[in-house]
């Protein structure tokens, strides 16, 4: 589903700052748009910047699901700053918080969270209520365990090693005389 997404420009709020960007809505169904002026309230300016494809995909439902079940079901917008005319290129629109979670380890990449629409908010839980399989926790067995408490070769009198950390002091008492 085509999405875009609209930034909003306001005034820094330090001196080393000149302008603060956030992302503030998101619109699904928009048409392209290269940072179009849809609003200005005196310095705060929203920008329709882009829009991209938002697309999900089966193996992701598990985060999907925890995303329209949060408190405030959100949509990440992935941002990264550009020294060209505009501040950022929108790199991408996710409706899972742990793709979100991964742009956010880098560092490189800004991630601003958006409320979801309620449109986008149906399409996405019909997506997961379509598409979800919920997976049985299996714990994992110990294939072939060791219960006998002893290491081979280790410590052992009958294997004559140079120095033996393992071997008890009477042990090397008795290989020295």
């Amino acid at each position: 589903m085509p999405v875009g997404v609209v930034l909003r420009r306001t005034p820094g709020v330090t001196r080393w700052a000149k302008w603060a960007w956030r992302a503030v809505a998101v619109l699904p169904g928009a048409g392209p748009a290269d940072w179009r002026e849809l609003r200005r309230e005196g310095d705060a300016v929203e920008y329709h910047a882009a829009t991209l494809s938002l697309e999900l995909y089966r193996a992701e439902t598990e985060a999907y699901l925890h995303g329209i079940t949060a408190r405030e079901p959100s949509v990440y917008v992935v941002m990264r700053k550009t020294l060209g005319e505009h501040p950022f290129e929108v790199v991408l629109i996710t409706a899972s918080p742990y793709e979100a979670q991964d742009y956010c380890d880098s560092g490189e990449d800004i991630v601003e969270k958006v409320p979801m629409p309620a449109g986008l908010l149906a399409w996405v839980g019909d997506f997961v209520e379509r598409f979800h399989e919920e997976e049985e926790f299996v714990k994992r067995r110990r294939d072939r365990a060791k219960v006998d408490g002893q290491q081979d070769g280790i410590g052992d009198p009958r294997i004559s090693k140079p120095a033996d950390i393992y071997a008890s002091p009477a042990l090397k008492r008795g290989r020295l005389q």
